[in-house]
């Protein structure tokens, strides 16, 4: 049997030095998957989510490297002789 680690809002908070609320948007936007574990569904939300929601969380914001810029060429005029 795996135990698997669930983290409340406050933790993660914390734990990114982040607000409380913050991860209660994420949450509500659907970003970060949650499970309510309050005992009536109509009482106040007690949000716990998977440590391994979590990290796939963090990994989709992560930060990606800029692709490589094409590099330019400037058109030469074909009507133009240079010369050097």
């Amino acid at each position: 049997m795996t135990t698997t680690a669930w983290l409340t809002p406050p933790q993660i908070a914390k734990e990114l030095h982040i607000r409380d609320s913050k991860v209660a948007v994420w949450i509500a936007r659907g970003e970060l998957v949650a499970v309510n574990v309050a005992e009536r569904p109509d009482s106040r939300p007690r949000w716990r989510v998977k440590r391994q929601d979590l990290d796939d969380f963090l990994q989709r914001r992560q930060s990606q490297a800029p692709p490589p810029k094409p590099i330019r060429r400037r058109r030469r005029d074909p009507h133009v002789i240079q010369f050097f």
